[in-house]
């Protein structure tokens, strides 16, 4: 029987990683002279030092709460270009529509990309648009691409690095943690995920979950004006253990997490605890997971902190070498290895 693509290869984890490593990967990687190429596997390229980043999206519901589809596309492609330590400059939109979408709900979405990228000045400049036939998609699906540049913020952040130990990278990358960083998450977690899945299934909670939608551009530089940073990642597709394995991975380091210190929120809890899925593999939209030198750790902290997407950003965890891969110290006080997701146990999140 001839293989066939499945859903879950489309959903993070590892087995979104076999398919682009061994259908991929083999035929474009020779064909670049970027300086951070699509081998890597960051959330974006840079060439000519210009950031690139491109993604496809295709969610269920197309509106939900706290969000939507063109809300969700302009913060997750301002997103990938921002963990890299570039200043995103622009974006394009790339529509495929069914025909029979209202038009009130076109609109609606549209209207939404505007107002998230205004709000992050980060204009959408090109685009494109396409209508099939009824039956060839599921609603509405958007790509949008996003192109960032280097900042002197960067090259400040890059020489306090320096300072505390050796660095010979020009932008925040996955394998650029080494023993003693540490790793502070931006905030809670799960919501997005949990927000989709709650209304598309319609499973009543005690509290009405919402997605954590957001650009964090802005955080970003707050950020890399402190200085110290290493390595950036939102995690969105895997959630929070795919991330951390990510960095583990690349920097072929070990990473101890300290479950304690991950804030899930009752509703996130409550709702995978009915579910049985784990809180730490639902992917977000409004956070990011930061690298940085110890000496720093604190004094970025504060400063995410004072951020309003940073209020309950915490110091989760650091790179060892006392482990191989992530290790998770759990509340009852044991250790449990915590492993990339095989997929994505809430599809069609992003």
């Amino acid at each position: 029987m001839a293989e066939r693509v499945t859903l879950a290869q489309g959903a993070g984890g590892e087995m979104m990683d076999k398919l682009i490593k061994e259908k991929i990967l083999k035929y474009f990687v020779k064909e670049s002279n970027a300086e951070i190429p699509l081998s890597m596997l960051d959330d974006s390229a840079v060439i000519d030092d210009i950031v690139f980043s491109t993604d496809s999206h295709t969610v269920s519901p197309i509106i939900f709460p706290g969000g939507d589809l063109g809300s969700l596309a302009v913060a997750g492609t301002i997103n990938d270009v921002s963990v890299m330590g570039a200043k995103p400059i622009a974006l394009s939109a790339g529509f495929i529509v069914e025909e029979g979408l209202s038009a009130e709900t076109f609109e609606t979405i549209v209207k939404s990309m505007s107002i998230v990228a205004n709000d992050a000045g980060v204009p959408i400049i090109t685009g494109d648009t396409k209508v099939v036939e009824k039956g060839a998609i599921q609603e509405f699906m958007i790509n949008t691409s996003g192109i960032g540049k280097r900042t002197p913020l960067l090259d400040k952040n890059i020489k306090i690095v320096k300072k505390y130990r050796s660095f010979n990278q020009r932008w925040l990358l996955d394998s650029n943690l080494k023993k003693g960083d540490k790793i502070i998450l931006s905030g809670n977690i799960g919501e997005h995920g949990i927000a989709l899945m709650s209304f598309r299934e319609g499973y009543g909670f005690e509290t009405e979950i919402k997605s954590d939608i957001a650009p964090i551009n802005g955080l970003m530089e707050k950020v890399l004006s402190i200085g110290g940073i290493v390595a950036a990642k939102d995690p969105t597709r895997g959630g929070l253990a795919n991330t951390v394995n990510e960095f583990s991975e690349k920097s072929n380091v070990g990473i101890i997490l300290e479950e304690d210190n991950i804030p899930i929120p009752k509703g996130v809890r409550s709702a995978c605890d009915m579910l049985g899925i784990d809180p730490l593999e639902i992917g977000n939209e409004g956070k990011v997971i930061i690298g940085v030198v110890k000496e720093k750790a604190d004094d970025v902290l504060t400063e995410i902190k004072k951020h309003p997407l940073g209020k309950n950003a915490v110091i989760i965890g650091e790179a060892t070498d006392k482990v191989e891969g992530v290790v998770l110290k759990t509340t009852v006080g044991g250790k449990r290895n915590l492993h990339k997701p095989i997929g994505d146990p809430v599809p069609r999140i992003c």
